[in-house]
């Protein structure tokens, strides 16, 4: 009779613990940053990439054109796969592209930028990452397309590839 008891209240602890397994992985738990369209760009401070000078949101994005925030690393593979199509953006006259190096090493960020080019107007360093959860990153590549009153009016997560520079080169046309 113990035994019979005992099977029983095994049975259910399995049963219990598999119906709680199974509904946890019925809801993805991923963190992915509310982002509103048309937000504003908000105030930041950082370091210059190449003079360590500090450099306020208001001494970069001054002038009335688009500008494209690109958050990128050296040491993040679609980092590279994306540069090509930011040297493009880079020929475009009613775009400003400004990089945004995220937890990286300066002299493998310099090592990378000689060996792809440097597509952008201005680099900011985030050796933290605080800046980058401020605009409401989780990742690299993020890229945040900056109207020219300074709203934030599309996020692209990932890298950028031909579809995505197609769509970049409608909304600054």
């Amino acid at each position: 009779m113990k035994n019979k008891y005992l099977l029983i209240t095994v049975g259910i602890f399995f049963l219990s613990c598999f119906i709680v397994l199974f509904k946890g992985l019925e809801n993805p738990n991923i963190y992915k940053p509310n982002f509103k369209q048309g937000k504003s760009l908000p105030e930041f401070e950082s370091l210059e990439f190449y003079s360590n000078k500090k450099i306020l949101t208001s001494e970069i994005f001054i002038n009335k054109s688009f500008y494209l925030v690109n958050i990128w690393a050296s040491w993040c593979i679609p980092c590279r796969t994306e540069h090509s199509y930011l040297n493009k953006l880079k020929k475009e006259k009613s775009i400003k592209l400004v990089g945004i190096n995220y937890k990286d090493n300066f002299k493998n960020a310099k090592k990378f930028l000689n060996q792809f080019g440097n597509p952008y107007a201005e680099i900011l360093q985030d050796k933290d990452g605080t800046i980058s959860i401020k605009l409401g990153a989780y990742g690299v590549p993020e890229t945040l397309i900056v109207n020219k009153r300074k709203q934030i009016i599309k996020k692209i997560i990932g890298p950028i590839d031909k579809k995505k520079y197609n769509e970049i080169l409608k909304i600054i046309k």
